[in-house]
């Protein structure tokens, strides 16, 4: 006589709705504070997103229906403890993968005037000034920052005749794509790669692997000059002379700090121009609020800015021997 079935319960599978409860409200959470920085920008994050709010959707429907008792296993036990453990890791990448939303003042700034044509796709954001633009600019944000968020500084910087591109890079991260100054760096113009935080970090290492006599630019005596905001870099620049290097930071900066700045001084080569921004903070830099573990302003925001775009220009200048 054949055994009977195994009687069903109703008791959850708490490892799998445990895991697909921390991963639907991490995406809850992302959802409700930046759905308008996942649809403007690279589309990367929001595949993920979406694929975890999927997956939590899979373990929280399977984790509450009927089922059969587990099969006995130290091994099976040890699998599912690690899938748990997975699921709320997942989470947690996803929670801090989360971006530094623009805020309204950038968002109105990506708005075309008299001065400047704004084009605004899921890859990148050009600042084109009306008539032969004198120099080129491509800007990268910082590490979780909604790339929108530099477009107050980037439109000012155009006004003054600077085709300037900011790259959006997968999950906000600049060091996913070091290369994307290959699409806009030609000799057309008088080209300059920066950025802000990890963006000056990825900027870095573009010049780092940019050849001192390339081939890529129609003119190899015109290389790309290297801006800095509030960043060093991790490669040694130092024996480029070829790369005219300006270093901006903010004096209460408690992110890169002024002494953090000092210390990488010998990396840049010997006379890379410094320009300090008195009372000027991390979050200066851009416009996406607050940024944890930041120093306390010494001055405004736009005042700090404006000393930024300026200082950016003269950078921009210094890079165009023909200027």
């Amino acid at each position: 006589m054949p055994a009977p079935p195994p009687a069903t319960t109703r008791r959850p599978r708490w490892l799998r709705v445990l895991s697909g409860t921390a991963i639907g409200a991490a995406v809850i959470a992302v959802v409700a504070s930046s759905w308008s920085a996942l649809l403007a920008n690279n589309p990367a994050y929001l595949a993920t997103v979406l694929a975890a709010a999927l997956l939590a959707a899979v373990l929280l429907a399977t984790g509450l229906r009927r089922r059969t008792p587990p099969r006995p296993g130290a091994l099976r036990t040890t699998l599912r403890m690690l899938a748990a453990l997975a699921g709320v890791g997942l989470a947690g990448a996803v929670l801090w993968l989360k971006p530094f939303p623009a805020q309204q003042v950038a968002l109105d700034a990506l708005a075309s005037d008299d001065d400047v044509t704004i084009t605004d796709t899921r890859t990148r954001t050009i600042f084109e000034p009306v008539g032969v633009p004198q120099a080129g600019f491509v800007l990268y944000p910082g590490a979780r920052v909604d790339p929108r968020a530099y477009a107050v500084l980037a439109h000012e910087i155009a006004r003054s005749g600077v085709r300037v591109v900011v790259p959006k890079c997968p999950f906000d991260l600049a060091l996913l794509c070091v290369d994307a100054a290959d699409s806009y760096v030609s000799g057309d113009l008088a080209w300059s790669v920066g950025g802000h935080s990890l963006g000056g970090v990825a900027a870095s290492s573009y010049v780092a692997e940019t050849p001192a006599s390339s081939t890529r630019d129609a003119s190899p005596s015109a290389p790309p000059g290297l801006v800095l905001w509030a960043s060093y870099p991790n490669d040694d620049l130092s024996s480029r002379t070829d790369v005219p290097t300006t270093s901006i930071y903010g004096s209460n900066d408690a992110l890169t700090t002024p002494a953090d700045v000092d210390a990488r001084r010998d990396l840049l080569p010997a006379d890379t121009a410094y320009v300090r921004v008195d009372g000027a903070i991390h979050a200066f830099f851009g416009d996406y609020g607050p940024q944890p573990g930041d120093g306390e302003p010494g001055t405004t925001r736009a005042d700090a800015q404006a000393q930024i775009t300026a200082a950016t220009l003269t950078a921009l200048g210094a890079a165009d021997p023909g200027r």
